[in-house]
């Protein structure tokens, strides 16, 4: 494991590894157990979107490893103005032990690795959500044990968190159903991969999507950069919504995610995720420990 580009790129077991690690670290986090697995090292952020969850996760996560995180507004860099990726990487591969970046192409952040001299993290793109879906994983096998053999429903926009979902679903084990408008799908290349590999549903039909699911997932239906398509995505989503009723389709002991922020009334009622907090928010948490697994097992050597 070079990189943490995509986790197509992952084998299972690589999965797994940053879930037992991620595991550890939160243990001896919780029992102020010293973990200064990256003492003197520095970690560039750059981020050419906003972020809540990403910067403050990555940027306690190195400060707890014993190293240093580095914020860079693309509004900072020369990339900014213009500069080539390539010259920006090969020139901050100099100066950084790794790379963190949250962007919008996927495109950029593949030209860090091949032009770059060091580790390269997505820490989102339009494309995918690599450490979220692995918080997630991580979550959903606190709550219930393990993951193969489960089945995780995603109601929504077949945006990144649906392709990362499928992939991360698929090599764990894990059923996956996908309930989304006939316009809105993630990615054909994801979606061939899954049916060939596992079990994959893509459906218009909320209600047989969410049937006998053990975790029901939702995103909001307008990401950063399609804020000019609300009123559209609005009327095309109306009724992709987790409520009482969609619940009760799902296993009674079915827990909820959403990777945050919430826009409470559209993808989700209030009911249902006030009902449905500690998921959310240990899933919110897990970010933190599963982004400090990559971390370790990228940067230390």
């Amino acid at each position: 494991m070079k990189h943490l580009l995509k986790l197509s790129d992952l084998t299972s077991e690589e999965i797994f590894g940053i879930l037992n690690l991620a595991d550890q670290l939160k243990y001896e986090r919780k029992n102020n157990i010293r973990h200064h697995y990256l003492e003197g090292k520095t970690l560039g952020m750059i981020f050419q979107k906003s972020s809540t969850r990403t910067r403050v996760s990555f940027e306690v996560g190195m400060n707890e490893l014993g190293g240093y995180a580095l914020f860079l507004s693309d509004r900072d860099l020369q990339i900014g103005r213009g500069e080539p990726i390539k010259d920006t990487v090969r020139v901050l591969s100099r100066y950084l032990d790794g790379i963190m970046i949250r962007t919008f192409a996927q495109q950029d952040v593949e030209d860090l690795a091949r032009y770059g001299s060091i580790p390269i993290i997505n820490g989102l793109t339009d494309y995918c959500h690599p450490c979220q879906v692995l918080a997630d994983l991580m979550t959903i096998r606190e709550y219930k044990g393990s993951l193969k053999g489960l089945k995780l429903c995603f109601v929504g926009d077949g945006n990144n968190m649906a392709n990362s979902l499928i992939v991360g679903g698929i090599k764990t084990g894990m059923e996956v159903a996908v309930a989304c408008p006939l316009e809105y799908q993630p990615d054909e290349k994801i979606v061939a991969w899954a049916r060939e590999t596992g079990k994959l549903t893509i459906t218009a039909d909320i209600r047989s999507a969410a049937e006998g699911a053990d975790v029901l997932y939702t995103d909001v239906w307008a990401s950063m950069g399609q804020e000019a398509e609300k009123a559209e995505r609005e009327k095309a989503f109306r009724g992709y919504c987790i409520d009482t009723e969609l619940m009760s389709l799902a296993k009674p002991d079915a827990m909820v995610l959403h990777c945050l922020p919430a826009h409470r009334g559209e993808e989700i009622t209030d009911e249902i995720f006030e009902a449905h907090a500690d998921d959310i928010f240990d899933e919110a948490e897990n970010r933190l420990h599963a982004q400090k697994a990559v971390l370790v097992k990228l940067l230390k050597r």
